[in-house]
């Protein structure tokens, strides 16, 4: 496997499609490193557990891994001599929570997924550990009793911070100082409390100035009086931070003694992470498990590209059986290189251990590698230099290709002279299939097709095309090479037969005679059209009366002089007066007040009841009764 190919499929795209479902960025680094696997139990394994975990959802949609994430960073800060921050302590403890969490949630899945519930006996509980940090950390900060010491010491502190605040409001509220002082506030200013002085009175109170305002006009002065105490306070708060660095040591010691068995509960963790993004992926493509052997050969069941959505048409293929090349024909746009890219993409993910949207049923042989050429080959102002490049490219693939080789080939040999393309083509089919790799190709030379015809080992494909619609279907039909589709598109634009006679002829050397009848296609849809146009044409009638348009029931008639659309309900009279429908009610309104809009034959079919547009439900009932025999109740209708 290679890069080129990864792109070229799309494989990235989908590792990162899946791993937006991880809940962690461990679990998304997890998906983004998968590769594809060459040995079929580990692959069957993989898709296994998947299935296990999509099992899992089923019954389930809430996994908790949400404390994992971050993890990995604060265990990666273990024994680097620094202890662990609160807030480090605390999204561990969280980590364990979800891990004893995880244990309970698996508790009941073990029949429904023996495999995935098993991996949580590889998870520690840790509960000495979790039982220290729930005792000493709490609301972000080392509790007062963690430590016997600590809460003497913070006692001690706050009875000294008391005392420094009861003297400084008794300066405030003094009448000796209340003229020197700015407001009746205490400051602070370098975790230092203080008093607001004005400027030119900073002299009257012992003291020192800890800082002043940026008009100069306060100055912030700590009184002499609350100095000794706000010292004492200092040598506490250090005592304090001692003490709380000995709590945090401490708790940081336990988390290395149980490095081994954090490690191994977030690799499990990770793990649950990683696949259950997996599982909830395949929920979104409708994937499945595909069957995984050692021998050659893929066969795929209504799968679809996974990046093309609903809207993708089911591609059904099987080849390594009774044929191991398929070539494959059709029109430019049919989605031949559409068949390549999943049937390519499809390997990929079932080798990786993702389930693909495919039915059950379907299977897949392990590829060692996948080569391919795909890209745009129609360029012509650059036919050479692509040229090159795809002849560059499959020398490449001609050296490396082997009996484990999947090969794809997107429009094989354009890009320059046709006869000698095709000579290339077929040479290039010739080798590859030679050396016993799997092989799909796309082509536009009809050569291929009698050469893929009549060599064993070889089978004929084609995008279908519906000539009625002029359109392709995008459905693949194996076992027929596709029909040249020109002359029959010519034939039908309305083209002349004899020119696509003659144009037969020269391409391939012999007559065929095409058809008048599809000659004259567009003639006759034309006819169709305008008949179609008549048909619906409000009819006239000859009375003695003035000539005026009939309308028919359920006729969709506009009113002009206001714009308003109606609905004919009977009519006319003799004056050529109808009733309507307009904003759900019935008016009166002369033929020539109205125009045809749609007639009911393009709104109804023949057989339409129009009591539904016109009528009560509960007259209506009443009607059906009436036909029943079933009442005797009379139904009045306003004429």
């Amino acid at each position: 496997m290679n890069q080129h190919t990864f792109d070229i499929l799309n494989y990235e795209t989908i590792k990162e499609t899946a791993a937006a479902f991880a809940m962690t960025e461990s679990g998304r680094k997890r998906i983004r490193s998968l590769q594809p696997l060459f040995h079929a139990k580990q692959i069957r394994a993989l898709l296994a557990e998947t299935d296990e975990a999509c099992a899992i959802l089923e019954k389930s949609s809430s996994v908790p891994v949400s404390g994992l994430e971050g993890i990995e960073g604060i265990t990666g800060m273990l024994h680097k001599g620094t202890p662990f921050r609160p807030h480090h302590l605390t999204q561990l403890l969280a980590f364990i929570e979800d891990c004893l969490k995880m244990k309970r949630f698996m508790k009941d899945k073990e029949t429904l997924a023996p495999r995935v519930a098993s991996y949580v006996y590889g998870i520690e509980e840790l509960p000495d550990l979790a039982a220290e940090i729930t005792r000493c950390i709490r609301n972000g900060m080392v509790d007062d009793l963690a430590s016997k010491d600590l809460l003497k010491i913070r006692k001690q502190l706050s009875i000294a911070l008391d005392r420094l605040k009861e003297k400084l409001n008794s300066m405030v509220k003094s009448p000796k100082y209340k003229t020197y002082l700015q407001d009746s506030t205490i400051s602070e200013r370098g975790g230092r409390l203080c008093l607001s002085v004005k400027r030119e009175y900073k002299g009257k109170i012992k003291g020192a100035i800890l800082d002043t305002s940026a008009s100069g006009s306060t100055t912030y002065l700590e009184p002499e009086e609350a100095g000794a105490l706000q010292d004492q306070i200092d040598f506490l708060a250090s005592q304090e931070e001692v003490e709380t660095e000995k709590v945090l040591s401490y708790l940081t010691g336990l988390a290395e003694a149980s490095e081994k068995e954090l490690l191994q509960s977030i690799e499990v963790m990770v793990h649950y992470d990683s696949l259950f993004a997996k599982a909830k992926y395949s929920r979104s493509i409708d994937g499945a498990s595909p069957t995984i052997h050692e021998e050659k050969g893929i066969s795929l069941i209504r799968a679809k590209h996974p990046l093309l959505g609903s809207g993708a048409v089911p591609l059904t293929i099987e080849i390594g059986s009774e044929f191991q090349s398929l070539v494959i024909t059709g029109p430019n746009t049919g989605g031949k290189t559409v068949v390549l890219k999943t049937v390519g993409l499809l390997v990929l993910m079932a080798q990786s251990g993702f389930h693909i949207p495919a039915e059950k049923g379907s299977s897949v042989g392990i590829c060692r590698q996948i080569l391919l050429d795909i890209g745009d080959g129609q360029s012509i102002e650059q036919n050479l230099s692509t040229f090159s490049s795809h002849m560059t490219n499959i020398i490449s693939i001609l050296k490396q290709t082997n009996e484990y080789t999947l090969v794809l080939l997107d429009e094989l040999g354009s890009g320059t002279d046709p006869g000698e393309g095709m000579g290339l083509a077929q040479v290039i089919l010739e080798k590859i299939h030679q050396k016993g790799a799997t092989l799909l190709a796309t082509t536009h030379y009809s050569e291929i097709k009698e050469f893929a015809d009549s060599t064993d080992g070889f089978m004929n494909g084609s995008m279908e095309f519906d000539l009625e619609t002029l359109k392709p279907t995008y459905r693949l039909k194996i076992g027929q090479g596709g029909e040249s589709q020109a002359f029959s598109i010519a034939l039908r634009l309305g083209m002349h037969p004899e020119l696509i006679e003659k144009a037969h002829q020269i391409t391939y050397k012999e007559e065929k005679k095409y058809a008048k009848e599809s000659y004259d296609l567009l003639e006759r849809k034309e006819l169709e059209k305008q008949m179609s146009v008549l048909k619906h044409r409000p009819k006239r009638i000859k009375t003695d009366e003035p000539v005026h348009e009939t309308y028919s029931q359920g006729d969709n008639v506009q009113i002009k002089a206001t714009g308003d659309y109606a609905i004919v309900h009977s009519g006319p009279d003799k004056a050529g007066n109808y009733i309507v429908f307009v904003k759900g009610e019935k008016q009166t309104i002369n033929h020539k007040r109205i125009q045809l809009h749609i007639a009911a034959s393009e709104l109804y079919p023949e057989d339409y009841d129009f009591d539904i547009l016109f009528e009560s439900a509960e007259n209506r009932k009443k009607a059906a009764q009436m036909k029943k025999r079933h009442s005797d109740v009379t139904i009045f209708r306003e004429e």
